[in-house]
């Protein structure tokens, strides 16, 4: 399945082209994306390279992010550095109940062949049901965009269940 991210009505990104992502759904239990972002890519700041471990605040510089539905409103969200942190968290509904999710390490992969692309294979819930996809790029002038598959109205909001616009992929046939 593949998905393209759409730049908010109120951010501006001419250095982006596009913002793609394939998504593969290899087990009940595992999520595995692969985000592709094109354009000039020297506009972009990247945090530094680090090593792959649980880090909070990601979402403040260029972080790309997966929101899981649950059944009865819980979700879970993934935020995925470019320099491979990585965050998970369990909320029991819309902002409400946040604690750390357990999970073992994603692993996160990055290449920036065509593009910036970053790979990150989750475990996730099997009963999981829905799925968003967003981004936040932080421009080397201290701009940020903000791209998801669908916007509510408003400001930014990917936590806002109509950004879950995916039903998730049934598991791929061996």
């Amino acid at each position: 399945m593949l998905a393209s991210l759409q730049l908010h009505r109120d951010s501006q990104a001419a250095f982006i082209k596009a913002i793609d992502v394939e998504i593969h759904r290899p087990s009940p239990e595992r999520l595995t994306l692969r985000y592709r972002l094109t354009g000039d890519l020297s506009f972009i700041v990247y945090p530094p390279p680090a090593t792959p471990a649980r880090a909070d605040n990601l979402w403040r510089n260029t972080c790309f992010e997966a929101f899981i539905g649950l059944p009865g409103g819980a979700y879970i969200e993934f935020n995925l550095a470019p320099s491979r942190p990585w965050a998970a968290y369990h909320f029991d509904g819309y902002r409400d109940g946040i604690r750390p999710h357990e999970v073992t390490d994603p692993h996160i992969a990055i290449s920036a062949f065509g593009g910036l692309v970053l790979t990150a294979d989750i475990a996730i819930p099997a009963e999981a049901i829905r799925l968003g996809l967003s981004a936040v790029i932080e421009a080397r002038n201290g701009t940020k965009s903000y791209w998801a598959i669908a916007h509510p109205p408003g400001h930014p909001d990917f936590h806002n269940r109509d950004c879950f616009a995916l039903e998730l992929p049934a598991v791929e046939a061996a």
